[in-house]
């Protein structure tokens, strides 16, 4: 569900050509693998706290146990927002894509919003169902996107030989060049997603064991492909050569790669399965979003009825259907407004989602010292290390923020403005939990804490992190 999430075919069509023309160009490989290295420093207090708390809610849950209640629940709105918000960008790139692929390829004129209406059926049948059975779905698009990436991977270096791989791609001199910034941008806009492996817990067979080993498993794998793909993409090209053929054509910069490489069916092979990849992605995106809304009715801070699961597939299938009304509403406004679903849909609502999960990673990396701290247990793995990690995600959400209108590629003043949305939701769930404190304080203490656990051989405690009593688990 994590690996899907990422989308790593929609990834390398169409952010990493981006990352290539307007970031640090043949420095891109080395600035993924340090991408790679401060998730990993992410991961090392991430994998420490999930014993410790049991919740849906990952950050919400997280930020809730480490920083306090109040801020956990203003965390909890601003991730259920970003992962709707990234769920509809990308079904809207995905509508417009389909219409695009249909109408070259079949010679069908079928509207774009015709698509994503269809689509939006596909993915209200799979999250309704037990999440096994999107998980299988989903291994199939990832299995095949993968496969080919690699395929057209393993065909350069048949082509440019050993010696054609650019090994300078790693060294200081590119990598820290002019447009390290922009590059960092997308390549964290590649790998976030990863708190997905904590919102399965509750629905996994031994969470101890799979949590961690599905984190680090994904960071590794999807990172260590992502600087692979980069490192053979830069090399298919003449040195120094890479940011300016792709800021000529970033959109088919890949597609003429695999036709070069592949020949005609690489380059349907990819047009293909960029829809699938793209498709992947908005189902395991909603599937996050409505898990916040489950954890957070679950608490009780919004309507209990949210908090519902199917009886014999156990998915939350009430939350579920409040977001595919609300796919279904942003589709239908997009249509009767007349937006283009790829300039002001995606564009509108990619960047959002993306610097706020960002925004949430640094937080919650930077508050499991504070667990820990709090606990008097501090270690290397449990402090340090998310302390370095947090530092590094704030840097590159500063240069999120500071170049939004790169990271959009527009320039609309409401769209590059839409950051301080977040600022606004934020500002609603500190308010929403003051509110609680002050007069409903039974459900105050629930924000983020109905599963709060001792971890293996820990002494019990009867007193939470923050210092309050322990709430008893709900559900």
């Amino acid at each position: 569900m994590v690996m899907a999430a990422a989308a790593p075919m929609s990834v390398v069509v169409a952010l990493m050509p981006l990352a290539f023309a307007f970031g640090n160009g043949e420095g891109m490989p080395g600035t993924y693998l340090n991408a790679i290295a401060a998730m990993l420093l992410f991961a090392v207090g991430y994998v420490r706290i999930i014993p410790y708390v049991s919740n849906a809610g990952a950050f919400y849950a997280y930020i809730g146990a480490s920083i306090g209640r109040t801020a956990g629940l203003a965390a909890a709105y601003v991730a259920a927002v970003c992962y709707f918000a990234l769920s509809a960008s990308t079904l809207s790139a995905f509508a417009f894509f389909c219409e695009q692929f249909v109408r070259t390829t079949m010679g069908l004129h079928a509207p774009w919003y015709l698509w994503a209406y269809l689509s939006i059926i596909l993915i209200a049948f799979l999250a309704y169902h037990r999440i096994t059975l999107a998980a299988k779905a989903l291994a199939l698009a990832l299995g095949a996107e993968v496969l080919l990436i690699l395929v057209l991977d393993f065909a350069i270096v048949a082509h440019v030989g050993p010696s054609g791989m650019h090994l300078s791609n790693f060294s200081p001199k590119l990598v820290y060049a002019p447009g390290l910034g922009i590059g960092a941008i997308y390549a964290f806009d590649s790998i976030i997603g990863i708190e997905g492996t904590a919102i399965y817990q509750e629905e996994t067979r031994n969470r101890r064991v799979t949590v961690p080993r599905a984190t680090y498993i994904s960071i590794i794998l999807v990172g260590l492909f992502y600087v692979f793909t980069a490192w053979c993409l830069s090399s298919s090209v003449p040195a120094g050569a890479v940011s300016g053929i792709a800021k000529g054509n970033p959109g088919n910069f890949v597609v003429d790669r695999a036709s070069t490489y592949l020949g005609a069916w690489g380059a349907l092979g990819v047009s293909v399965l960029v829809l699938t990849s793209s498709l992947a992605a908005v189902l395991a995106l909603f599937n996050n979003s409505a898990r916040y809304l489950y954890a957070l009715a679950r608490d009780g801070v919004i309507p209990a009825v949210l908090a519902s699961t199917h009886r014999r597939h156990k998915s939350p299938h009430v939350a579920g259907a409040v977001l595919t009304v609300g796919l279904v509403a942003v589709v239908a406004a997009a249509q009767v407004l007349g937006l283009d679903p790829l300039v002001n849909v995606t564009t509108a609502l990619v960047g959002l989602g993306s610097v706020g999960l960002m925004t949430l990673m640094a937080v919650t990396s930077l508050g499991i010292p504070v667990f820990f701290l709090r606990r008097h247990s501090p270690t290397l793995s449990n402090t340090l290390a998310p302390f370095l990690g947090g530092l590094i995600i704030a840097g590159a959400v500063y240069l999120a923020f500071t170049n939004y209108s790169l990271v959009t590629g527009v320039s609309s003043t409401v769209i590059n403005h839409l950051p301080y949305l977040l600022l606004v939701i934020a500002a609603a769930g500190l308010a929403q939990a003051e509110w609680l404190r002050r007069f409903r304080p039974a459900v105050y203490l629930q924000i983020g804490q109905n599963r709060v656990e001792e971890a293996p051989g820990e002494p019990t405690d009867t007193r939470d992190s923050t210092g309050q009593p322990r709430t008893s688990a709900v559900g």
